[in-house]
């Protein structure tokens, strides 16, 4: 058996891997095809988690599962760089904001189905192994999937570029934006220097914290704050999580629909909303396990919303070419900065200060994260009147 601190350390090695690849594959994936790119990733993942099912000498040692999730955590963050290229290849900015957010909702969908995949294998074959290689025999299906389906651009199949068959053309955007990029220009012309994504990928280390920071900490808080059993807090856990799909799809189509692509003020108004309910979560006596449980599940519903539209807005920062590595470079910020800080800082915060410094933490990362994306507003309104008057 493993201590709890040695189970955490090799977990970590997951978020770590995952953070960096997000990034680091995000600058290779721009220069490859995501027909190949996204399926080699699931493959290598669905690899690693075959030797656990199989092979004992996988969990004999924490250097052993630390190396393994590790490369199994950079295998899956080779997944958002090719997705978010192909989006943006394929759906021209108006009608983004609703396609990217039906794609994020797959965090949500495939972190639900886990438990019923592993109860179905557990059925099957009698074996505990099982929540290893049938979620990894899935994900390869899914890879075949992918291979067949997807195509790099339309260009390669002989269509025009999106922008051109929708009318619909991005501020800044011109004919060079369909060619290849070096990877120095890349990192160092579209991302490394595009103040914007800096603004967003910083805002997105609070909407992380807070992300986290609820969803880690709501079984602990709700048994010793609010005096939940095991039970209820077990349904509260899951509505949190199940409650993020529908949130994501009506902020995806507020951002395209009513807030005209600003996705800057659609995370504004979707983060204070999230700041109402965390205050809620926060303040509200114990014994009311009604009022706890609509919180939480508030929380759930609103916070997805600003998760995607990092993403969604750090793709529409950079050009088409360099969508992967703009994603990947917020990615970063969030899983390095904002999911680390979610443990580790809350952890010794609540340690050092109860739960409620803990909950001015958490209030904070909202107030934070308004912050970093109130620089986005102008950004965007001078972007929309530029593409009116193209118009």
């Amino acid at each position: 058996g493993y201590t709890r601190g040695q189970l955490g350390l090799a977990i970590s090695a997951i978020a770590i891997a995952y953070g960096l690849s997000k990034f680091l594959m995000g600058l290779v994936s721009d220069r490859s095809n995501p027909r190949y790119f996204l399926p080699f990733g699931l493959v290598i993942s669905a690899l690693v988690m075959f030797v656990f099912g199989f092979a004992p000498w996988a969990t004999s040692s924490v250097t052993i599962m630390f190396i393994l999730l590790f490369i199994n955590g950079w295998a899956q963050g080779m997944g958002w760089p090719p997705s978010g290229r192909t989006m943006v290849h394929w759906w021209s900015q108006k009608e983004r904001g609703g396609v990217v957010s039906v794609w994020n909702v797959a965090h949500n969908v495939g972190g639900g189905l886990i438990g019923p995949l592993f109860l179905l294998g557990l059925g099957w074959t009698n074996d505990w192994h099982a929540a290893f290689y049938v979620p990894a025999a899935v994900a390869l299906f899914v890879a075949l999937f992918a291979f067949v389906t997807m195509r790099d651009t339309p260009q390669s199949v002989g269509l025009p570029p999106v922008e051109d068959y929708k009318n619909d053309y991005p501020e800044g955007y011109d004919a060079s934006h369909e060619e290849e990029f070096t990877a120095k220009e890349i990192f160092v012309k579209y991302v490394l220097r595009n103040k914007m994504l800096w603004y967003i990928a910083l805002a997105n280390v609070f909407v992380y914290l807070l992300r986290y920071g609820v969803l880690d900490w709501a079984p602990t808080y709700l048994k010793e704050a609010k005096h939940f059993d095991v039970d209820k807090t077990s349904w509260a856990y899951f509505f949190y999580e199940w409650a993020g799909i529908p949130g994501t799809l009506l902020c995806g189509w507020m951002s395209d629909k009513i807030f005209r692509g600003n996705r800057g003020l659609t995370g504004i108004v979707f983060m204070a909303m999230v700041t109402v309910a965390t205050l809620v979560y926060w303040l509200n006596p114990p014994g009311n396990p009604t009022v706890d449980m609509i919180a939480l599940v508030s929380i759930g519903f609103l916070i997805y919303g600003p998760v995607m539209l990092v993403g969604l807005q750090a793709l529409e920062l950079a050009p088409k070419k360099a969508a992967g590595t703009a994603a990947g470079f917020t990615g970063l910020f969030g899983y390095l900065g904002g999911s680390v800080a979610a443990s580790a800082l809350m952890g010794y915060t609540v340690d050092h200060f109860g739960w409620d410094g803990g909950f001015v933490l958490l209030v904070s990362a909202c107030i934070l994260a308004i912050a970093f994306l109130v620089p986005t507003l102008r950004h965007t309104r001078v972007a929309s009147q530029s593409r009116e008057e193209m118009a």
